[in-house]
């Protein structure tokens, strides 16, 4: 048997919704785009909605259009995708990087204690569909008149305290990659406010920097979405829900089959935060069990069983090449993280997607077990 790791959701009213919006005569930011704008925004919780394309690109745009410049500092996790932290380069800042906790998302008191004068943004990632402590870290911003920018390029639908993640802070920025939680047919991004002149200032910022089109107001870039890919993205929008009802059961199961393994499993530890399990991670966690050896053997035993796994992310971000290139550029000192550091070198992502049948989830979990039955 063969398990993929993940698999994007494809269906005839996807592939019909592509073609009549390819046939429009209409290519870039007209009528599917601005009505997946704004039913994504009413999905969220938010007054505006601004696609762009790539996750990474709704990054930069947000930290672009709130200022923050050469010298400035961006508070974020390390425990993360490498394109949560380009940005913050791209705009000339440095990120200082921040512990997590046993949930993977930032350590809220170990952000705090990382606050200077330089810090101009908050950079919380909702990782692996599993939101931050987002109302301690709004304490936080509010308290050092800070702004929060929610990275939920992994969590579309999550939840923290019955309101949707990316409502929170001054934006939301979400990626429509393939392996999320809902796509677009390639890659794509969009980010959410409730903040009219933020809004606007990034829908030009996109869009080279214009409002009429041969004025431009100010220097921007070509980070505009298309036609397409908006109406797939509007049919994958509808089902969501079912999407992430579907990840959740799966996880459950996982959860029910791997109770007696010595891996550590996701869960919420709170009735407060709602995962949507874009991951299904798991860890193995005591250092002295050698888990990078233990953790790579059993990745290889599953590739042997037809089972794909992956490894989200072996390498954080303070210890990224680019990262230690631009630091030594800025005389800036690497930063260590000891638990970052070793929850990296114990975790791996199970296959995880709404089309996961239960007697593959089960065949997964048989020969997770049996591996550990023959160390």
């Amino acid at each position: 048997m063969k398990v993929e790791l993940s698999k994007p959701f494809v269906d005839q009213e996807c592939l019909d919704s592509m073609v009549r919006a390819a046939s429009s005569g209409k290519h870039i930011l007209q009528d599917e785009c601005k009505a997946f704008e704004s039913e994504f925004a009413a999905y969220v919780g938010t007054k505006h909605a601004v696609l762009t394309n790539s996750g990474t690109s709704a990054i930069f745009l947000v930290l672009k259009a709130l200022g923050v410049n050469q010298g400035d500092e961006v508070l974020v996790p390390s425990f993360t995708a490498f394109p949560t932290i380009e940005p913050i380069f791209h705009v000339g800042a440095v990120p200082v990087f921040c512990e997590v906790g046993d949930d993977y998302t930032v350590d809220v008191d170990d952000l705090e204690k990382r606050v200077t004068e330089k810090t101009k943004a908050i950079l919380p990632v909702h990782l692996y569909g599993y939101p931050s402590n987002i109302g301690r870290i709004l304490e936080v911003g509010s308290r050092y008149g800070i702004p929060v920018v929610e990275d939920a390029c992994q969590a579309h639908g999550s939840e923290f305290d019955g309101k949707k993640v990316g409502s929170f802070g001054i934006a939301g920025c979400f990626s429509f990659y393939p392996s999320k939680n809902m796509t677009v047919f390639g890659d794509g991004g969009i980010l959410t406010t409730n903040d009219d002149q933020l809004a606007e200032r990034i829908r030009m910022l996109r869009n080279h920097g214009r409002k009429a089109r041969y004025d431009h107001e100010m220097v921007g870039y070509n980070l505009r979405f298309n036609e397409a890919q908006a109406a797939v993205g509007r049919v994958q929008l509808r089902h969501l829900y079912d999407f992430n009802a579907a990840r959740r059961q799966h996880a459950e199961t996982y959860q029910m089959l791997l109770s007696d393994s010595p891996l550590v499993l996701p869960g919420e530890d709170s009735t407060q935060r709602r995962h949507v399990y874009h991951l299904f991670v798991v860890r193995l966690e005591n250092p002295e069990d050698k888990p990078t050896e233990t953790r790579d053997r059993l990745k290889d035993f599953l590739k042997e069983k037809g089972i794909a796994t992956e490894i989200h992310y072996p390498i954080p971000g303070h210890l990224q090449s680019g990262t230690r290139a631009e630091l030594e550029r800025l005389n800036l000192p690497v930063q260590s993280l000891p638990k970052t550091e070793r929850y990296c070198n114990g975790i791996l992502s199970l296959p995880m997607h709404p089309q996961l049948k239960p007697d593959e989830i089960r065949y997964v979990a048989d020969n997770v077990r049996l591996f550990f039955d023959k160390l």
